[in-house]
């Protein structure tokens, strides 16, 4: 969970603000640093130009950083110089990583209680001091997460209150609503990121059905397993029969803060599969071990449908959730069974582990039965999007180029990566069954487009984009300004996307 950090703007000079580390940067290659890190160069009687560039070597790449006392001739205790790299090379989403890094660095001295910082990127940089304040709010609170909930002993090395300053009023102004909405959408990333890391014991269906009628803002119905039946949702409950937990079909509903500004009406569908043991078609045990995140869909939109009130986007949104765990009980659904989705199409069940698609398949159903115009689900859904893309980037797909082209570019803009998967008519050989209209897996090879294509079997007359996380939704190892576990992958994608 991220640490309480007030994070803050404040106009003054950096040299008279008190702090234990102020931060100041240096692009690559810069030999005599000028503006805020040259105003605090003369303060220190040239200790960066004279001492740390030219003695000691510091050449401003992406990351580096060099941490150098003041001596008291000025307010903070400490100056931390930061690298960002090429001016050709910085973006803002270079500026949120680096953020991310700062952070994690100044909790480690331990003693980092306060840290003031120039506005990176808005001098020499050139970007907008709105967008740099978000982008180093974002990556403060991203930095500042760690999942510690069922440690006993808690690290006391954390940071209180970090502080944007700069002596410039419009700069100022400008910077507050950066960080509000830095902090909006950092909050709504480590909200996913909490749920996606939570123990499966906690984080079931009927819990995530109870986080989202915590939602006020929002109206939420939750259906139970009779009511799932009535909708006839044979393909979502077919995965649901081997657990004990109760399946429960959740949809929350933001209607807009003003019906008169609507433009467009979307659902937002996240796999909910709170625990992946892959049924009777059992995973191996360290396939097994991280499957408490088969869920990350679903924890992306719930915390994007969290902070929907703050956002106030110009579009009504429809979260959808078919929650349930995907167990080897001796109710559970087997291979060779046949089970009718909601639009009254069969499946054959070729392998219990491809579960997602199934409770998606009903949740698609549902979702094109509201008037909306169009429908993007997220999930971990196949091993197959993991071996092509890796940890880099999502796959997507789906059945209208423009809203394909608008989320890749929200995804960039947001800092992550998605890459288009083809959905070529050859793989839909694959799905071909002999006792049903479909079976729920085809041919290894190309297995995440033909989990996309069965997925449009369920989709009508909306535009429809299908993310696949599996590979970004949880790390083994840190990447970026992620450290090992969940990312809230989508999450950022999703907001940029609804805030069009």
């Amino acid at each position: 969970m991220s640490e309480k950090i007030e994070i803050s703007v404040s106009k003054g000079l950096l040299e008279e603000t008190p702090a234990n580390v102020l931060v100041v940067n240096l692009f690559e290659g810069v030999k005599i640093p000028a503006g805020a890190t040259g105003a605090i160069d003369i303060a220190l009687d040239g200790l960066i130009s004279k001492f740390i560039i030219a003695k000691e070597g510091f050449d401003g790449k992406f990351g580096k950083m060099y941490l150098l006392p003041t001596y008291g001739k000025i307010a903070a205790e400490k100056v931390l110089l930061v690298g960002l790299g090429k001016n050709k090379d910085f973006t803002p989403n270079r500026l949120r990583e680096l953020s991310a890094k700062i952070i994690k660095k100044c909790r480690k001295m331990g003693n980092a209680k306060k840290v003031i910082s120039v506005l990176h990127g808005a001098g020499i940089g050139g970007y907008d001091p709105e967008i740099s304040a978000r982008m180093i709010a974002e990556g403060t609170l991203i930095g500042s997460y760690s999942f510690d909930k069922y440690k006993t002993e808690k690290s006391s090395k954390k940071v209180d209150e970090f502080v944007i300053v700069d002596m410039v009023e419009e700069n100022c102004k400008k910077a507050k609503a950066g960080v509000k909405k830095g902090k909006i959408i950092g909050s709504a990333l480590n909200f996913a990121r909490d749920l996606s890391n939570e123990q499966p014991a906690y984080a079931t269906p009927s819990k995530l059905a109870e986080i989202a009628q915590s939602f006020k803002d929002l109206e939420v119905k939750v259906y139970d397993k009779d009511e799932i039946e009535k909708m006839g949702m044979g393909a979502f409950l077919g995965v649901a029969k081997g657990s004990s937990q109760p399946p429960k079909f959740i949809h929350m509903h933001y209607k807009g803060s003003n019906q008169k500004l609507i433009q467009r009406k979307i659902a937002i569908i996240g796999k909910g599969i709170c625990f992946d043991s892959g049924g009777l078609d059992i995973k191996p045990p360290s396939s097994m071990l991280n499957m408490k995140d088969d869920m990350s869909g679903a924890a992306a939109v719930l915390g994007v449908m969290s902070v929907l009130k703050d956002l106030k986007p110009n579009c009504e949104v429809h979260g959808i959730i078919a929650a349930c765990e995907n167990m080897p009980g001796c109710s559970a659904y087997k291979p060779g069974d046949v089970l009718t989705a909601k639009n009254g199409k069969t499946i054959e069940v070729d392998n219990t582990d491809a579960e997602g698609r199934l409770t998606l398949a009903d949740a698609l159903c549902y979702a094109c039965e509201l008037d909306v115009d169009e429908v993007i689900d997220i999930a971990t859904l196949t091993g197959a999007c993991v071996v092509a893309l890796g940890s880099a980037a999502s796959g997507i797909m789906g059945n209208h180029q423009p809203t394909i082209d608008k989320l890749i570019k929200c995804a960039n803009s947001g800092g992550e990566k998605m890459w288009q998967l083809p959905m070529f008519d050859e793989y839909k050989e694959s799905l071909q069954s002999d006792v049903a209209d479909m079976r729920n897996t085809g041919s290894r090879m190309g297995g995440a487009q033909i989990a996309g294509i069965f997925l449009q079997n369920f989709v009508k007359k909306v535009h429809w984009a299908h993310i696949d996380v599996a590979g970004t939704a949880f790390l083994d190892k840190p990447q970026n300004e992620f450290p090992k576990g969940a990312t809230g992958a989508g999450v950022r994608t999703l907001i940029n996307y609804l805030m069009l």
